[in-house]
């Protein structure tokens, strides 16, 4: 079983603009693990639905664009799973970069 990856990202761009700014970061989310690649992203509403894969694993994932915050979640595959803490550290580093 997977091990899931959550981080609330606040800012205060509100809705449109931080679905503008991580649209234009989204290559971005591939610097989180190493190795990683984006081969998949497409927006359902306020939700970004992505996939990452990494040494042969994919990582499907979603964004949670809200007014105030953004509510990620990476579902790590099992082998991806004991990394979960080092990904979720680098994931609360790294995604807030995207709204800069």
């Amino acid at each position: 079983m997977g091990e899931p990856v959550t981080v609330n990202i606040p800012h205060k761009l509100g809705l449109a603009e931080a679905k503008n700014r991580i649209g234009s970061g989204i290559h971005t989310l591939s610097d989180i693990i190493p190795g990683a690649s984006l081969t998949d992203h497409h927006w359902e509403g306020d939700h970004l639905h992505f996939t990452l894969e990494a040494v042969g694993q994919r990582i499907v994932s979603d964004m949670h664009v809200r007014e105030d915050e953004v509510y990620a979640v990476l579902d790590l595959p099992p082998m991806l799973a004991m990394f979960a803490n080092k990904i979720k550290a680098k994931l609360q580093k790294e995604a807030p970069k995207m709204l800069e």
